[in-house]
């Protein structure tokens, strides 16, 4: 505390270079020096409300507002408390006095209530079951601690993310459309939900989006070509596009496949959500799916906003219904690990193409994989399919076998 300056520990270290050397290291962790990390300074005060912060991924972040404390030289107003059971454990309420510290005098952090100091004002804190951002319901998965937004096609805390989901490369994968085009077009108030994109051209007139910094003629005409060459996309793009938890493209590729159009997918959903048993338990066995994927999906039709933003989307774009899984195919049933440059098509359209012959495909080989197709330039890969004794194809082997050329 005597220095001039702050410090949160000290290392001590054998003072002679040759000590130093003949006592070497163990792992990346000299032998010949220890650190000595200072306790983290605490200090007391009053909670005098709870606020409710909503991430980017919809999770909602409960943060004490304190009375201001100088805690390790800082002044300390805000502290999280993490979630509604870390609450829930350290007993607090609004109008208790707590004991901070900042951890590893950085982030601060409620460590205690003082039980002895609590007045008779101080209010139990109910968590929201609803967004306070958008007002969609939040909802907390079992086994989770963790309540999340379920708005996310439409809550702003949200809005920037979900956007640049929507557009990146497996899901509608515009070609100039990216993070920074994403940002600009919010920050404008030009993009708020997926429907605006595909409104851009029409809107230009007023918009005059060529006379911004950036921008041109050519620039921006290629942007709407390339927005309008995706009004028309496969169901499982659109599905992994609208960023429902848990849905990869796996899930998404898994749900498309079962239910065939958007139309099906949401009649289920919605009837799972209203409490048709049947209607869930058949999401709920489709291969892969299961029960918390389930709910995530009904939950996520379950909310009016949602379906309002997925309804405006919908009138501008056509959905193309996905391909049936072709179950007497010669490798349906079959596991193919692609790698290598493949020359004739690329990662994407060989993975989607084995998927419609009803094949799994995995990203590594093992002793259960049946077929390794290999391009130019094929090296771990095709050493373990070597070693495991898998078959392996070149692009044309793996064409004759599926009997496409």
């Amino acid at each position: 505390a005597e220095l001039p300056y702050d410090i949160d520990g000290v290392v001590y270290k054998v003072d002679r270079l040759d000590w130093q050397e003949r006592l070497g290291f163990v792992s990346r962790s000299p032998r010949w020096a220890i650190a000595h990390k200072f306790a983290a300074e605490k200090a007391t005060t009053v909670v005098k409300d709870i606020d409710i912060q909503v991430g980017r991924t919809g999770k909602l972040t409960p943060v004490a507002k304190l009375e201001p404390v100088t805690v390790g030289g800082v002044v300390v107003q805000n502290a999280t408390l993490h979630n509604e059971d870390e609450i829930e454990r350290l007993g607090v309420r609004i109008g208790d006095t707590v004991t901070i510290q900042r951890a590893g005098d950085v982030i601060p952090q409620v460590l205690n209530g003082v039980m002895e100091k609590r007045p008779r004002s101080a209010k139990p804190y109910k968590f929201p079951e609803v967004c306070p951002v958008c007002g969609s319901h939040a909802v907390r998965e079992e086994g989770e601690v963790d309540r999340r937004c379920t708005g996310g096609l439409v809550c702003a805390a949200q809005a920037v993310q979900t956007l640049i989901h929507f557009v990146s490369r497996n899901a509608f994968d515009i070609d100039g459309l990216g993070e920074k085009q994403i940002e600009f077009f919010f920050e404008k108030g030009w993009v708020q939900e997926p429907a605006d994109i595909f409104t851009l051209d029409r809107r230009n007139g007023k918009l005059r989006l060529e006379k911004e910094e950036g921008f041109g003629a050519t620039s921006v005409r290629n942007l709407f070509n390339s927005i309008e060459a995706r009004r028309k996309i496969a169901l499982n793009r659109v599905l992994f596009a609208l960023g429902i938890r848990h849905i990869g493209e796996t899930n998404a590729t898994r749900l498309a496949r079962h239910y065939g159009t958007m139309e099906a997918l949401r009649e289920a959903a919605v009837a799972a959500g209203k409490g048709d048993a049947e209607a869930f338990a058949e999401m709920n066995n489709v291969n892969g799916i299961g029960k918390i994927v389930a709910e995530a999906v009904v939950e996520f039709f379950k909310e009016k906003k949602n379906i309002k933003a997925l309804d405006a989307l919908l009138a501008e774009i056509e959905i193309e219904p996905m391909e049936a899984v072709a179950k007497d195919s010669p490798v349906s049933g079959k596991t193919v690990v692609f790698t290598g440059s493949l020359e004739q098509m690329t990662r994407d359209e060989a993975k989607a193409m084995a998927e419609r012959l009803g094949a799994k495909v995995a990203g590594s080989v093992s002793k259960k994989t049946d077929y390794v197709v290999a391009g130019p330039g094929a090296g771990s890969k095709l050493k373990e399919a070597q070693k495991h004794g898998v078959r392996i194809l070149s692009e044309d082997d793996w064409f004759k076998l599926v009997g496409k050329k």
